[in-house]
């Protein structure tokens, strides 16, 4: 099969090959809680052909309803489709699968979308890859509602003839951004994404608890500070930039030592408060750290170097 656009249409229920003709494919779904549901869903939407199944009974109901075939066990469903989307709860579940299913693999194509961690995703392309089956690993960076909207993103890695072949079918779930033949690719760029998501959750959330300590309502103070988070994020590509070249002495505006004793202004502040300072204490602690090791005069990004240190990967 010839490799498809990586586009969505927008104005039909099917999406189209490069040549224009309408694709419509055959797909397996195994997984129907809220997300599994949402991908299902948009895949009927879209026109395609849908065999699902759970491993508990009863949630295919209203899919079934709008022309889904629920069948009794994994390996029915793998066998009623070249390639089967799985999106469960977690890769003890997914590979409960796999061995369940292994005598149906064979020859066929396996994507899936269950969050996990990078060696997760390369021992199942490893385990589905000795089954006789393609493997191709998704990480999903979207909410179920999301799903076939604007905003929605699906990494992929793995299988890139599996990615080619149906990225007819997986762009109408959100846009597919295919990673490299690494299994694991998806699996990092989704939980450094999601850490990203969760460091500024933890901003947000002291800054709210400490405006919070004197009665301020949280929807008045976030019209402040919105736009102060909009702005700091334009300093990301310069700190990018020094991470990437090593250089965090270069067009220093705010050093470290300075931001230091600012950080631990706003902790002794939030103590005085009666906030607690769990979020931001390690942050401070690094600070310290690395202006003690005489790397005061650096930009904030020199702290990168300590992250870097303890996960092994530098001396």
């Amino acid at each position: 099969m010839a490799s498809l656009c990586s586009r969505r249409l927008r104005g039909g229920a099917a999406t189209r090959n490069l040549e224009g003709r309408t694709y419509m494919a055959n797909i397996s779904i195994i997984g129907l809680g809220a997300m599994g549901q949402a991908l299902t869903a948009r895949f009927l939407q879209q026109g395609h052909t849908i065999t699902a199944w759970n491993r508990t009974p009863g949630k295919a109901a209203s899919l079934v309803a709008k022309g889904a075939r629920e069948v009794k066990s994994a390996a029915e469903a793998i066998a009623a489709s070249d390639v089967t989307v799985m999106c469960v709860l977690d890769y003890a579940a997914s590979d409960s699968v796999i061995d369940d299913a292994a005598s149906a693999l064979s020859g066929r194509a396996l994507v899936n979308l269950t969050n996990g961690t990078p060696a997760q995703a390369r021992a199942a392309a490893e385990q589905v890859a000795g089954l006789g089956a393609a493997y191709l690993d998704g990480g999903i960076m979207a909410t179920p509602p999301m799903i076939g909207g604007e905003h929605a993103l699906i990494l992929y890695s793995g299988s890139k003839t599996t990615f080619d072949a149906h990225a007819g079918a997986l762009e109408g779930l959100g846009a597919a951004n295919y990673l490299g033949a690494d299994a694991g690719l998806a699996s990092l760029h989704d939980l450094a994404l999601l850490s990203g998501m969760y460091g500024l959750f933890a901003g947000f959330f002291h800054a709210i608890a400490l405006i919070d300590s004197e009665g301020i309502r949280v929807g008045a103070f976030l019209k402040l500070l919105s736009p102060w988070m909009t702005a700091m994020m334009g300093e990301l590509p310069g700190y990018a930039e020094k991470i990437d070249s090593g250089r965090h002495g270069v067009n220093v505006v705010s050093n470290l030592g300075m931001q230091a004793a600012s950080l631990d202004n706003i902790l002794t502040a939030s103590r005085e408060q009666g906030v607690a300072t769990d979020l931001l204490d390690p942050m401070l602690e690094l600070f310290r750290e690395r202006a003690g090791a005489g790397f005061g005069d650096e930009d904030i990004s020199g702290i990168f170097e300590l992250i870097r240190r303890k996960s092994g990967k530098a001396g």
